[in-house]
């Protein structure tokens, strides 16, 4: 019951800021943020008691790691609203987030018997330094989408219903680099932390597991961007493409590698 009440926070949330995007009154804009406020808080209370209901930190099956993505970007977005100010911003995160839990509301919420090589106090570490991560790179997601919408219209030079509501090129391109710059610390430090993980439950610190594959080739994506962004002055619609395409891969990692490949990580459903 608590998810279903969060579900509908988020989903009011959503609808809210999409009122907004239309209307652009302030009044609305602040009661979206309202309702994102309230249906984060309740969604901790949500993962909070489902972890005193498994008894382990509930990050182990499909339905406790969208769910706890989705809480991941709520509170990214929301710690980053204290200190920028990106018009219409949240229209597109709470979009993903509502995504987020219509899929999780899809899941099986059953709680299975933690496998013995989850045992471990690296579990709330590892995976949630990870999906933390996660969350701020699909904030930069958004910040990449929503540069292609504006840059196109801004070419088309016919301003539609976009460019009036977008924030500019250079606000969103320093947008992205602020949610790489979070992010891609945390997803280092996700798969330092796992490869500790992983020597304690496997006894070596790397398997090439397809999990620790992908996040490798993520985690390289990431770096290649930041190093092209810092050191050859990469900006504009290639950093908006490439957060893009570094969030796919984010996406393929969650999600592709553990229903399509098989493998150590493959118990985690």
């Amino acid at each position: 019951m608590l998810f279903s009440l969060s579900l509908i926070g988020y989903y009011l949330s959503t609808t809210t800021y999409i009122i907004f995007f239309i209307t652009q009154k302030k009044k609305i804009r602040s009661a979206a943020r309202c309702l994102l406020f309230g249906a984060g808080v309740l969604h901790t209370v949500t993962i909070i008691s489902r972890y005193f209901l498994a008894g382990h930190t509930p990050l182990t099956t499909h339905f406790d790691t969208v769910s706890f993505f989705a809480w991941s970007m709520t509170w990214a977005f929301l710690s980053f609203r204290w200190r920028y100010q990106v018009k219409n911003f949240g229209t597109f995160v709470s979009l993903v987030i509502s995504a987020l839990m219509t899929i999780g509301a899809l899941s099986s919420q059953t709680i299975a018997e933690l496998p013995p090589a989850l045992q471990s106090a690296w579990l709330p570490v590892h995976a949630s330094i990870a999906i933390i991560a996660d969350g701020f790179m699909a904030m930069g997601f958004c910040s990449g989408l929503m540069y292609i919408l504006q840059e196109r219209e801004l070419k088309k030079k016919r301003f539609g219903v976009f460019y009036s509501r977008l924030p500019s090129l250079d606000a969103l391109d320093n947008l992205i680099q602020h949610c790489l710059t979070v992010g891609f610390p945390l997803l280092t430090l996700g798969i330092i932390t796992g490869s500790f993980w992983a020597k304690q439950a496997w006894g070596a610190y790397w398997h090439w597991d397809p999990k620790e594959t992908w996040s490798l080739i993520t985690w390289f994506l990431y770096a290649a961007m930041l190093h092209q962004r810092f050191i050859a002055g990469w900006r504009g619609k290639r950093a908006a493409i490439l957060a893009i395409i570094g969030f796919i891969a984010v996406l393929f990692t969650l999600w592709g590698v553990t229903f399509l490949l098989p493998g150590v990580h493959s118990y985690v459903r």
